[in-house]
């Protein structure tokens, strides 16, 4: 089998007050060049600052950090040295990784009966009362369908009306000839990309993302141009101009409880990034799988409502049923323009021709108890998301994170660049946990982090959480953090 090529790209240049915004300043408030190269780093190594980019000329970075011309290029030696950045002569410095560093993938999808905590998935269980009644529902209504062929590419009417009534509930008017049932999101969003994307456009992705979009967009040899979303969300200076430097044919976005981070993309944010993506004519693939799991704040109006889409435009809505119900059901659904669909509807019949008739009859009902369905879910996550914290805080206080207003995941700020060294000895302590590698657009990256999803049981944490500590300890070399080199000027 083909491995795909990871393309980047290479011709994006940090300005020196957008690196600036992106470095954590050193206590004592002024960088020497060890600070400065440690900073660029760390913000490297969390995602905030992606590889092969092209960092500042040095006389602008230091005029912005009012440092010597001196320091900035005694920082750019020492990350040259450490493996950080590399330079042409005449051409500028970019951004890299030392040789070898690269993510540990953990097996997630994997069916063990022994005593591990599975902490890898974000996978909520089904609401057993409503799956059983809808079940029943579907089993009384299939004798209706029996009869015909059972292939319905573009998903059942009343399942694609049932969804079209949900988002026009919502705030965006939506009519049935919108909606494309598809098996999961999944699904949906390697759909659009094979319909929108040929090998070699450039698509733009949020970093860190969902690891499995990002693998789709890798399988299809897109080249991924990454922007940071970090705990104070995204930066609409640093999107906009990523968006005017590149001009990618996609935007793959996660606005709604961005997984991992669990950040919420402010209002004016949405319209100003719309904003942006019309003058580029990119096509915005919104995932909004993560929609209703709102739990400190109202659930958002579809992405294309708020960012003043109208009919959609070139505005792609994914959704699904996994998180607001079960994974298992394998649900989905693209909401486009009419001509946008039926397009898709044709690439789908490539893929699997249509989707179970049983499992779409099953969600039309569950797609009408959702009211009854999401309040219980929602009180269920709180309870989990406390049970997680206040493990962690007991067994790991050093660990930091944002509590995030919804989503199902907590992004853990380990401190250090460790976590796949932390997730391979975890398992060996019997608890399954992503690091943040997984997620990162470069590999190697968001090492300083761990997503620890809270959709277990809540009587999972504790013992979770003592593992985890359990895995910290010892063998120290394996949590050597990186050093720079002992370079001298």
């Amino acid at each position: 089998m083909a491995v795909a090529r990871v393309v980047h790209t290479a011709d994006r240049t940090l300005t020196g007050r957008q690196l600036a915004s992106l470095l954590t300043p050193p206590p004592e408030g002024r960088f020497g060049y060890r600070e400065l190269a440690r900073a660029v780093r760390e913000a490297l190594l969390d995602g905030r600052v992606a590889l092969r980019l092209r960092l500042p000329a040095e006389r602008e970075l230091a005029a912005v950090l009012t440092v010597s011309r001196t320091t900035v290029t005694g920082a750019y030696d020492l990350l040259r040295e450490s493996g950080y950045a590399h330079s042409r002569r005449g051409a500028g410095t970019w951004t890299a990784l030392p040789d070898g560093q690269a993510p540990t993938a953990l097996g997630a999808f994997q069916d063990d009966a022994g005593a591990t905590i599975d902490l890898a998935l974000a996978a909520p269980h089904a609401p057993e009362e409503e799956l059983s009644a809808a079940l029943a529902v579907a089993a009384a209504e299939l004798p209706r369908y029996a009869g015909a062929q059972g292939y319905h590419p573009y998903g059942l009417p009343a399942l694609r009306a049932a969804i079209a009534e949900r988002y026009t509930a919502r705030g965006l008017p939506t009519l049935p000839d919108q909606i494309l049932v598809t098996t999961g999101a999944q699904q949906a969003v390697s759909l659009v990309l094979t319909l929108l994307g040929r090998s070699g456009d450039r698509v733009l992705a949020e970093n860190p993302s969902y690891p499995n979009a990002l693998d789709a967009m890798r399988g299809r040899m897109l080249r991924v141009t990454p922007v940071p979303v970090t705990e104070a969300g995204w930066d609409s200076g640093l999107v906009d101009a990523a968006l005017r430097q590149t001009a990618p044919r996609l935007a793959y976005l996660i606005p709604d409880f961005h997984n991992p981070t669990g950040r919420l993309m402010p209002a004016e944010q949405r319209r100003e990034l719309a904003r942006s993506a019309r003058a580029t004519g990119t096509w915005l693939v919104v995932d909004e799988t993560l929609t209703d799991m709102a739990l400190d704040v109202p659930a958002p109006p579809p992405f294309a409502a708020a960012a003043g889409g109208g009919d959609g435009g070139q505005i792609v809505s994914v959704g699904s049923l996994s998180k607001s119900c079960w994974g298992g059901l394998r649900v989905g659904w693209v909401r486009a323009a009419s001509r946008v669909v039926t397009e898709l509807a044709r690439v789908r019949i490539t893929a699997d021709l249509s989707g179970s008739v049983l499992d779409q009859l099953v969600a039309v009902t569950l797609m009408d108890r959702l009211d009854v369905i999401l309040p219980r879910r929602l009180d269920e996550l709180r309870q989990r998301r406390t049970a997680l914290t206040e493990a962690l805080a007991r067994h790991v206080p050093e660990w930091r994170w944002a509590v995030p207003p919804g989503g199902m995941c907590l992004w853990i700020d380990l401190g250090r660049p460790v976590a796949s060294s932390l997730a391979a000895r975890a398992l060996r302590q019997g608890v399954r946990v992503e690091g943040g590698a997984r997620f990162g657009v470069d590999p190697g990256t968001h090492e300083h982090r761990l997503r620890i999803p809270f959709t277990l049981p809540v009587d999972a944490y504790e013992p979770a959480a003592e593992r985890l500590a359990a895995a910290l300890d010892g063998a120290p070399g394996h949590f050597a953090d990186p050093a720079l080199p002992d370079w001298v000027a």
